[in-house]
């Protein structure tokens, strides 16, 4: 989800030392190193899919038992009046940084990460976009995870901030708007909201159920095409006559898609066709991933094509979770 500017602070505030006190009192081995073992990384899982101990972006996602033991990051993450998905407490050690990268999976597509600093030091240093700024321990914060990026922890101690991701509703983006607004034209935000501990609150955040379809709706996958051939065909590098096989190749991808649609909708006898549809779409990119290069940010297409559409174009495991009836369910 792409913003108007690298960084925007969010007008929340918390009581990053009450935070702290949840956070040290988790247990050690509750911590997970990074899915691509990234030195001095690790994260706690808050929100996850089935309230486990893992890093996966779709499925049902629910409250785990770490989450259930902090009440406070609940009131926190309450606070924004958000459906969340993947959340988790992330660590980053002395020394150590998050390499400079992008996020651009389906995952991403739709969503916001919202930041909430809960350990740091002033030499814990957040890059986006050739700007770079220090998250204070209880601000809010977001930023542009569609342009590189990076974090780095010079400081002596740990680094562990509350991540929460969010697709964020129509109130959440008209708050975003009025932010980039005030910043444009150098005038006051709205005020800054603190949120304090309640013992009393018993804050439940809504979490995300349904954010991958078994078979992705046609209307989706036109979107998703439109937005991927606007990025290859606006880079001025790019090889014209391979600019015009990927344009072609990716709508013949929505047509093929959209037919197979009617016929089958997201029932099991489709499969097979859509598995098709996949696989010919995918033996006919160039065999250099960087062949096209996107606009905003100077990385290979290849990827971007692979991870924000075709795999998750067809998501066979989800078809039970969407098909069973809610009173199923209970």
């Amino acid at each position: 989800m792409q913003l108007a500017r690298p960084f925007l602070r969010l007008p929340w505030s918390f009581d990053a030392e009450r935070m702290a006190h949840e956070v040290q009192a988790l247990p050690p081995d509750a911590w997970m190193a990074h899915p691509s073992r990234m030195q001095g990384n690790s994260a706690l899982a808050l929100i996850s899919r089935d309230a486990g101990d893992n890093d996966d972006f779709d499925g049902a996602m629910a409250m785990t038992p770490h989450l259930r033991a902090c009440p406070y990051i609940r009131q926190v993450m309450a606070s924004f009046g958000e459906v969340l998905g993947r959340s988790r407490l992330m660590r980053l050690e002395p020394g150590s940084e998050v390499s400079l990268h992008v996020d651009f999976n389906y995952h991403w597509q739709s969503r916001i990460r919202i930041h909430v600093p809960v350990i740091t030091q002033p030499q814990v240093v957040f890059q986006c976009a050739g700007e770079r700024v220090h998250m204070a321990a209880g601000e809010c914060w977001t930023f542009n995870s569609w342009r590189r990026h990076r974090v780095v922890n010079a400081g002596d101690r740990d680094r562990v901030h509350l991540v929460v991701d969010t697709s964020g509703s129509a109130g959440f983006w008209r708050l975003v708007r009025q932010l980039e607004s005030a910043l444009a034209n150098d005038r006051p935000g709205p005020p800054v909201r603190h949120v304090p501990f309640d013992p009393a609150a018993a804050a439940e955040p809504v979490t995300e159920r349904f954010n991958t379809a078994p078979v992705m709706a046609p209307g989706e996958v036109d979107g998703l095409v439109a937005e991927l051939v606007s990025e290859f065909e606006g880079h001025p590098g790019n090889d014209p006559r391979l600019v015009e096989h990927y344009r072609e190749l990716l709508i013949d991808f929505s047509k093929d898609w959209r037919a197979a649609w009617h016929r089958h909708g997201p029932h099991p006898d489709g499969w097979p066709r859509y598995r098709a549809i996949i696989e010919a779409t995918q033996a006919r990119l160039h065999r250099d991933p960087r062949a096209l290069l996107t606009s905003s940010n100077e990385i290979g297409i290849n990827p971007i094509i692979v991870q924000r559409l075709l795999r998750p174009a067809l998501a066979a495991e989800h078809f039970e979770p969407f098909m069973t009836p809610a009173a199923s369910r209970r």
